[in-house]
């Protein structure tokens, strides 16, 4: 009698569980555009949907608490003049968000901190520099500011969003449509999967093609590739037959895959979410009404497959909590926001355990809102891991601080040095009012100093101006949550 071993994991009973109707999110009118994105993104404050607009493009940003059914008149975020097709959250600021668009830009905007409470038509910054529509949208993982963004032009940009400028164009890697961009764990590189079959992995910094796997998956829907943390890539695609297939393949052998397995025959795309921190991959197929889960291991067959979650309704979308946004107490592994024609529900995955107690094995140290490095640090060649945050203590996040955009001015960018001396002793001389040493004698100087002086004082109205503002906010927002909460 020969027994059969199962392989021993601690995800093999993992269970997939959708919320109660109370805590879905209803009404929500779902953009109907053909267009193979999640619709969806999601972090631990808001949740980010693209929904029908008329006469342009926009999303809805609620935050996480308000369940139940979203009016109509709920204010969303409408700047676009076309519609919108990809949205993400920044992962180093939890208030900003960047939309890419058929209009052909990127915008990213700036959510206050206790949600929309009128439509929000200006971004913080508005990024031009495709010429086809903007299908993806996705922010360097490790470095502040760096956005990616790739376009119907086969064209992909690369973002400094603090100062607005476009860091790298690579225009000549791809002859045809890209279908997703993955950054791999330091933002060194990254993958693509593209329309002609091809799965590339690039170095964006020097321009350069590092491998490229061609026939990646035989079939002509399209594909998937994201990188895992140790460096290796896994893709989803289809066979010559249309069979729907996962891969997992070592850039360092891009000639055979490591693990190749046949699904399904179904037609939807497989829109793979990936936690690093537990090595599984779960899969959720465009118009599917399941989540499939694998696990990644080193040892053959590399791939195993852990469970399905299983519901009624197709999925639209699907969005994912980062790890620090999650219920530690619940040994709740991930959450999944899965969109349907007119509302959003949270599907919770569980190990189940009998100890209350943290369980450091399901939670190692993961990626915390951090960033690592500044743009300009990226830029000259540095690399650097995510900051990795402890979820024992249910981590809280320290105060964002409002994404400024300080565009360079190239005109200034050779200003002479400030006169040693020139501000009195005790005021505060910001740099960009900084008085200049003027050769031809003292009259020019006083005229200097008289300028600087009515600028000092502008300044001091609008810090004033500002502080009163502010104050004001204050009590409008105390005055709204004793109504909110029936005290007045």
């Amino acid at each position: 009698m020969f027994r059969k071993v199962v392989r021993q994991s601690k995800f093999r009973h993992v269970f997939g569980q959708p919320v109660k109707n109370d805590q879905c999110y209803e009404d929500i009118r779902v953009s109907r555009v053909t267009w193979d994105s999640t619709f969806c993104a999601v972090n631990p404050k808001f949740l980010a949907v693209i929904v029908e607009a008329s006469g342009g493009g926009a999303f809805l940003v609620l935050p996480l608490s308000k369940t139940g059914r979203i009016d109509k008149a709920y204010p969303t975020v409408c700047g676009h003049t076309g519609p919108v097709l990809d949205i993400d959250w920044c992962p180093h600021n939890d208030e900003v968000i960047a939309s890419g668009s058929e209009d052909c830009t990127v915008m990213v905007w700036q959510i206050p901190e206790n949600g929309l409470v009128s439509p929000l038509t200006e971004p913080v910054v508005a990024l031009e520099g495709h010429t086809k529509r903007v299908g993806i949208i996705t922010w360097h993982p490790t470095a502040r500011n760096v956005l990616l963004s790739a376009g119907c032009d086969n064209v992909v940009l690369i973002w400094n969003v603090g100062t607005a400028e476009e860091l790298y164009r690579l225009d000549s890697l791809h002859p045809d449509l890209v279908y997703n961009v993955s950054w791999n764990r330091n933002g060194s590189l990254f993958c693509t999967a593209c329309k002609d079959k091809s799965v590339r992995i690039i170095d964006p910094r020097r321009g350069t093609l590092v491998a490229e796997r061609e026939k990646a998956h035989e079939g002509a829907r399209p594909m998937r590739a994201i990188f895992l943390a140790d460096g290796k890539v896994f893709t989803t695609g289809f066979s010559r037959m249309s069979e729907r297939q996962l891969a997992l393949w070592d850039p360092e052998n891009f000639g055979e895959p490591m693990a190749l397995q046949e699904l399904d025959s179904s037609n939807g795309a497989l829109l793979p979410f990936y936690d690093p921190d537990t090595s599984v991959v779960y899969v959720c197929g465009k118009g599917d009404s399941s989540i499939r889960y694998f696990e990644i291991t080193d040892e053959p067959p590399y791939i195993h497959f852990l469970n399905t979650f299983t519901s009624k309704e197709p999925q639209r979308g699907m969005g994912s909590m980062p790890k620090r946004g999650l219920e530690v107490s619940k040994c709740e592994i991930a959450r999944f926001y899965k969109l349907h024609e007119r509302k959003c529900e949270p599907i919770v995955m569980t190990v189940p355990r009998k100890s209350d107690l943290f369980q450091d094995d399901l939670y190692p140290d993961t990626a915390g809102p951090e960033a690592a490095l500044e743009a300009e640090e990226w830029v000259s060649g540095r690399d650097a891991n995510p900051i990795l945050i402890s979820l024992r203590e249910a981590y809280v996040p320290s105060k964002q601080r409002d994404l400024k955009v300080n565009r360079r001015n190239v005109l200034s960018d050779s200003r002479p040095a400030a006169a040693p001396g020139s501000p009195r002793p005790g005021a505060s001389t910001p740099a960009a009012f900084t008085s200049i040493a003027a050769p031809g004698g003292s009259l020019a100087g006083a005229g200097e100093a008289g300028k600087l002086e009515e600028v000092m004082q502008e300044l001091r109205a609008l810090r004033a101006l500002v502080k009163e503002q502010g104050e004001r906010i204050c009590r409008l927002e105390e005055q709204l949550g004793r109504m909110e909460n029936g005290d007045a």
